[in-house]
């Protein structure tokens, strides 16, 4: 569950390297390499990564809810799911990539009822009958703004002519638009993650507890998968504590970072109080 309290990162796990982040760099890497490959050499092959629903209903193609949902054929689509996950990725330096790849896996398959649930709904209601949809890992992708919105603290930057704010937040919520808007049907996608985000950070739920990665897959991709994306750390870690355990460090990081951020904010309020008297 990815509800808990989040504060600004540590100059290392704000970097805009994917150190910390194996499953994040595979799933920026991967996907988009096989979404290019397909949309330049093997475009012949883009049928059987089709989200077709017709077929997944009618001739029980299961597997279509695999390859539909996974590869984008949209390369706009690519770009801008592979910027989200990038920035996402901060949750995985946070939580850890079992706890980062149980919530994608929850989002994943909540994700993939609620498409059929809407779809169903929308052809009931206005008679509008979807037979496809747009292909690609959008759905946990749309479920991870839940925790982005939750958790991670609104942080004025700069404002444009004196009236909007322009935060820390807004360059992921204007990605989140484009994404939004590239597609006819894409909405069904962004509502179904957004309702499966919820559901999954539920603590009324309990989702989290059902739909996990068990820790025995876990530590076998550990061993297999994860050598394979892991990055090096940089030479200018900045470490923090000196805790026996991860969960110790962790929350040393935290008070530590709590303090930064309260301090950035006081300093920011002196700022608007200053900008105000001069005014």
């Amino acid at each position: 569950m990815l509800h808990e309290m989040w504060i600004e990162p540590t100059p290392s796990s704000n970097s805009p390297t994917l150190d910390k982040a194996p499953l994040s760099k595979s799933l920026l890497l991967v996907p988009s390499a096989i979404s290019i490959l397909l949309t330049l050499l093997f475009q012949h092959y883009q049928k059987f990564f089709a989200y077709n629903l017709q077929a997944i209903k009618e001739d029980f193609q299961i597997w279509r809810l695999v390859c539909g949902r996974t590869i984008c054929l949209d390369l706009k689509d690519t770009f801008c799911s592979s910027l989200l996950i990038y920035n996402f990725r901060i949750f995985e330096r946070r939580y850890g990539s079992r706890k980062f790849s149980s919530f994608l896996l929850g989002a994943w398959m909540l994700s993939a009822l609620f498409d059929l649930l809407l779809v169903e709904i929308t052809q009931y209601i206005f008679g509008i009958t979807i037979n496809s949809l747009p292909s690609g890992f959008l759905g946990p992708v749309f479920a991870l703004f839940v925790p982005f919105y939750s958790s991670i603290p609104r942080v004025q930057v700069t404002q444009v002519l004196g009236y909007f704010s322009i935060t820390n937040k807004t360059l992921v919520y204007i990605l989140g638009l484009q994404l939004l808007t590239s597609g006819s049907y894409i909405w069904i996608l962004a509502l179904s993650g957004l309702v499966s985000g919820i559901c999954y950070n539920s603590s009324i739920l309990k989702v989290h507890r059902i739909l996990c990665v068990p820790s025995w897959v876990a530590k076998i991709f550990s061993w297999t998968v994860e050598p394979i994306f892991s990055s090096a750390e940089p030479t200018n870690e900045f470490r923090v504590g000196m805790g026996a355990t991860v969960d110790i460090q962790r929350q040393q990081r935290m008070e530590l970072l709590d303090r930064q951020i309260m301090m950035s904010q006081v300093a920011q309020m002196r700022r608007q109080r200053q900008q105000q008297e001069q005014v």
